[in-house]
């Protein structure tokens, strides 16, 4: 047996999925959660929590899925709900201490209230994954597991009823379809990479290698490299964009000039880089003709407002897709190689460039 693998044990705060996918016209279905969490590793516990008389028809499928159902009744006097945390809480803690293997723990809620159980984990050296429905789940839990999936994104959760799936753009001469009645269908820009701008991407990902080249770590493996990424943002998903993998997001990267790719020490993972050349060079001449025109004959060039000359120049241009954490940072390297000259004034507090004759 492999001993690689991730051990998960997956913990439903079933209520709260349950009512979460309703308010977004959901049934709720646990079959997308065990197909995400198979992709990841075995799941050798799953439990399910809540007072089943209210739920009773959500059994089923949870014992087909080989869950055990742990009833949390409704008491005079007593708060349910608090009541399905709190057993949640300290099974989930009895487990990591008793199952040392275990080293994945799920927490299937939105619910802030566990966060300090995330806490409480990690500090255990055990990885764990939240799952929760996006409009319900609280901002605070996201960011402390070292995984987030939102439920409402995995792959094979219904659709509202009523919302039509959405279909490829029409290819051809582009004319508008109309329904059989003859009337127009009302059509919506679909938003890019799932509400999400892949520039942005981008630039986190050129951020996240240059920390990880400054670090030390080299070299840069695709699957470091994403882990790094899900550290800062555990919600992360190449599929947002419209990637099947992170290595399709890794390519299109380098074809856009960013990143550069090279063989690692294991097939399907390869080493990442940024360019020897090309678009850093561009940078800097960039750079390099606007203070040559902004210094005129005898006059320095504060750093100051520079980058906003450049992109007046260049809309849209920044460093950090270049992977300098700032400007000044970026400034540095063009000195450095020779395409600007720079020096600081103590009585304008400012750094002065200038292009050397």
């Amino acid at each position: 047996m492999a001993t690689d693998e991730e051990r998960i044990a997956l913990f439903i705060d079933h209520e709260n999925l349950v009512l979460g996918a309703r308010d977004i016209g959901r049934t709720f279905d646990i079959g997308p959660i065990m197909d995400a969490l198979a992709e990841r590793g075995r799941v050798v516990a799953r439990r399910a929590y809540a007072d089943w008389t209210l739920f009773s028809e959500d059994r089923r499928s949870l014992v087909q899925h080989n869950c055990e159902l742990i009833d949390i009744p409704q008491r005079t006097g007593m708060v349910r709900k608090n009541a399905a945390d709190i057993k949640l809480a300290v099974d989930a803690m009895e487990l990591a201490y008793e199952r040392g293997f275990v080293s994945t723990f799920v927490i299937a809620s939105g619910d802030s209230d566990f966060t300090p159980l995330v806490a409480a984990l990690r500090a255990l050296n055990r990885r764990v994954i939240g799952i929760g429905v996006k409009g319900s789940t609280s901002n605070l839990l996201p960011p402390a597991c070292d995984e987030f999936l939102f439920y409402d994104r995995l792959p094979g959760v219904s659709e509202p009823p009523g919302e039509e799936p959405k279909r490829p753009a029409a290819s051809g001469n582009g004319a508008t379809k109309k329904s059989s009645g003859g009337a127009k269908r009302n059509k919506r820009q679909a938003p890019a990479g799932g509400d999400r701008d892949l520039h942005d991407l981008q630039r986190v990902i050129t951020q996240t290698l240059a920390g990880l080249k400054q670090s030390g770590a080299e070299p840069v493996l695709a699957s470091t490299l994403k882990r790094a990424v899900l550290r800062k943002d555990p919600t992360f998903s190449e599929a947002d964009y419209g990637f099947r993998a992170f290595g399709e997001l890794l390519r299109q990267l380098e074809r856009n000039g960013a990143i550069a790719l090279a063989d690692g020490a294991a097939p399907g993972d390869p080493s990442v880089d940024f360019p020897p050349a090309g678009q850093g060079d561009q940078a800097f001449a960039l750079l390099q003709a606007t203070v040559k025109d902004l210094q005129g004959d005898d006059q320095d060039v504060p750093l100051s407002g520079l980058k906003d000359q450049l992109r007046k120049r260049n809309p849209g241009w920044s460093e950090k897709d270049l992977g300098y954490a700032g400007f000044l940072q970026f400034v540095r390297a063009a000195a450095s190689s020779g395409a600007v000259a720079m020096e600081w004034d103590d009585e304008e507090g400012d750094y002065f460039l200038y292009v050397p004759s």
